[in-house]
C-alpha cells in the first residue's frame, strides 16, 4: 500500500464523521449565508476542531467567499480544504541534520509513547540513518523490555539500565554510545508521569540539561506523543506539558481507531505545535511522516 493509501485509510474514521457532517450541511443550503457558516461552525466543534480553531476557519473562508463572490454553497467544500491545509503547513519536518542529531519523546503511559519510539527509529533506519535508542523510562521494568523488543524489530542499537535508574545517566550514556558508535540518530523514551507535574519537569529539567552539554551545537527535536482517540483531552494533555518542557512538535497516534482526526488542526493552531508524525496503523511502517497537503486531500478528496 502506497503512502497515500495508507493515510487515506487511516483516516477513514475522520473522513466518514466529519467531512461526511460538513459535506451534509452544504447540501442542504441553497446559499451561503451566516445561518450557514453557524452551522458549519458547529458541524467543526462537533468534530473535535475546537472552538478557537473553528471560528477561525469560518472566519477564513467568509474571507474567502467575499473575495470571491461564491454564492454556491456547493462550491465551498474546496475552500475548507485548502483553508485546513493552510493552517496545518509549516515546521512539520524533523530537524535532526546534525550527527548526532537528538529526539527526546515525552507522553503519558498508554499513547503508544515507546511503540512510537520503536516504528520512528525504523523509519529514520530505513531512509538510511544510524539509530541508537536510550531507555531513560525507568520508571516501569515493562517500558524497558518492550523498548528492547522494538529495537530488535527496526534493527537498531539500545542502551538500557535497570529499572529505578537515574534517568539522565541513561541519557547520558546513550549519547556517549551514540558519539562512539556515529549515530546520525539518537532517540531516548521518558516516563510518562504528568500527574506528578513538579517530579517530570524536574527530571525533564535534569535531563535537558545533560542534552544541552554534552550534545551542544546539535539538532534537538523534543516530541510529545498524543493519543488521537481521546480527542480534546489531547489538547489539553499538549498544555500541560508545553508547560513543563520545550516541545517542538507531536506525534499523534491511534488516528487509524477514531473519528477525532480533527484534533490535528487544533493542536496545531491552539498550541503553534507542528504535527511532525501520524500513527495510521499497528504495523512498523504505519507512523507516516506528517504531510498537510495529503492529510487534507485524503479528508477532503
Amino acid at each position: 500500500m502506497g503512502f497515500f493509501d495508507k493515510i487515506k485509510q487511516g483516516l477513514k474514521k475522520t473522513k466518514d464523521s466529519m467531512v461526511k457532517q460538513v459535506e451534509t450541511l452544504i447540501h442542504s443550503f441553497t446559499k451561503i449565508d451566516e445561518e450557514f457558516f453557524e452551522e458549519l461552525e458547529e458541524t467543526l466543534i462537533m468534530s473535535d476542531v475546537g472552538v478557537s480553531t473553528s471560528v477561525k476557519i469560518c472566519e477564513k473562508l467568509r474571507a474567502k467567499v467575499k473575495e470571491t463572490g461564491e454564492t454556491d454553497p456547493n462550491n465551498i467544500k474546496g475552500m475548507i480544504k485548502e483553508i485546513i491545509c493552510e493552517m496545518l503547513a509549516g515546521g512539520e519536518e524533523l530537524n535532526i541534520s546534525t550527527q548526532p542529531s537528538m529526539i527526546l519523546v515525552i507522553g503519558v503511559n498508554g499513547v503508544g509513547k515507546t511503540t512510537t519510539i520503536g516504528k520512528l527509529a525504523y523509519d529514520l533506519k530505513s531512509k538510511g540513518k544510524k539509530v541508537i535508542l536510550g531507555a531513560a523510562d525507568t520508571f516501569r521494568a515493562a517500558a524497558i523490555e518492550q523498548l528492547e523488543i522494538w529495537s530488535d524489530r527496526a534493527g537498531v542499537d539500545i542502551i538500557k539500565h535497570k529499572e529505578g535508574a537515574d534517568p539522565a545517566a541513561v541519557v547520558f550514556d546513550t549519547i556517549s554510545a551514540g558519539k562512539s558508535r556515529k549515530a546520525d540518530v539518537i532517540i531516548c523514551d521518558t516516563a510518562g508521569r504528568l500527574h506528578n507535574k513538579k517530579h517530570l519537569m524536574d527530571e525533564l529539567a535534569k535531563i535537558g540539561r545533560v542534552i544541552d552539554r554534552e550534545l551542544e551545537n546539535a539538532d534537538k527535536e523534543i516530541l510529545l506523543v498524543l493519543d488521537a482517540t481521546t480527542g480534546q483531552n489531547a489538547v489539553n494533555q499538549a498544555k500541560q506539558f508545553k508547560e513543563a518542557a520545550g516541545i517542538t512538535g507531536i506525534v499523534l497516534t491511534k488516528l487509524d481507531g477514531t473519528a477525532r482526526g480533527g484534533i490535528v488542526i487544533a493542536i496545531k493552531e491552539e498550541l503553534g505545535l507542528p504535527v511532525k508524525y501520524i500513527g495510521v496503523g499497528e504495523q512498523i511502517d504505519d507512523l507516516q511522516p506528517f504531510d498537510p497537503k495529503a492529510f487534507a486531500d485524503a479528508l477532503f478528496d
